[in-house]
């Protein structure tokens, strides 16, 4: 089954630069403009996204090893939360399978049309839903997903426990909210960015139980990244 894109993105949003970038440019190695930080060089939004899909990112990212780790499986739903050159989104969409969904979230049109795009290249059937999000609201369906993933994106977030807050809506009961960035220390290497934007392994725990999140399971096998999996506190 092949999805169109969302009718959200037909709806005209008018940001400021910074914000168009934000969510579109913070993959492996975070761009030149993003929500409440620039950097010093805007760089082209394609030739940045297929920077993303560099095989020697796998490397370190480990994909493969984290769908598995997520036992991510046919007929789930999974939102892809900053989806960029859907890197991680076309290994959600071969693991649920065609009974599944996967909705792949950007605020960046370039971006959505991107993956969408990579994914007909498969000339395999897929099931996504293509959503183009706000700063401060992913757009996703009210207890619509399984796990609702968020790969090096936190940090460029503004307002993250009231966001995430907002978010509790949209996972099924017993989803999950699973959060990878980059450790703010030495631990994450050279960076392309400056680690004063990062938010500490610590400060993520304590946002995300003002949040109403409780950490579930930690996983240790990425070497510049935490690897959180957060579920609700309490019972809806």
């Amino acid at each position: 089954m092949r999805c169109r894109p969302s009718k959200r993105l037909s709806r005209k949003i008018t940001l400021g630069l910074g914000a168009v970038l934000g969510l579109s440019l913070l993959w492996s190695e975070p761009g030149a403009a993003q929500q409440g930080h620039h950097h010093e060089r805007m760089p082209n939004v394609m030739e940045y996204l297929d920077r993303l899909d560099r095989p020697e990112r796998d490397q370190e990212q480990k994909p493969a090893q984290v769908v598995e780790t997520l036992a991510i499986k046919p007929g789930m739903h999974v939102a892809d939360l900053g989806a960029g050159s859907g890197y991680f989104t076309r290994r959600f969409v071969e693991a649920v399978g065609e009974t599944g969904k996967v909705y792949v979230i950007d605020i960046e049109p370039k971006a959505l049309k991107y993956v969408e795009e990579s994914l007909v290249h498969t000339q395999r059937p897929f099931n996504a839903e293509f959503i183009l999000a706000r700063p401060d609201d992913p757009n996703i369906p009210v207890e619509s997903i399984d796990i609702l993933f968020v790969c090096n994106t936190y940090h460029h977030l503004e307002e993250r426990t009231e966001y995430f807050r907002k978010v509790r809506s949209s996972l099924k009961q017993g989803g999950r909210l699973v959060i990878i960035d980059y450790y703010h220390d030495e631990r994450s290497g050279e960076l392309s960015f400056p680690k004063r934007h990062l938010v500490a392994r610590e400060k993520v725990l304590g946002e995300m139980t003002a949040a109403g999140y409780r950490l579930a399971k930690e996983h240790p096998f990425l070497p510049k990244q935490y690897f959180l999996e957060f579920v609700e506190a309490q019972d809806r």
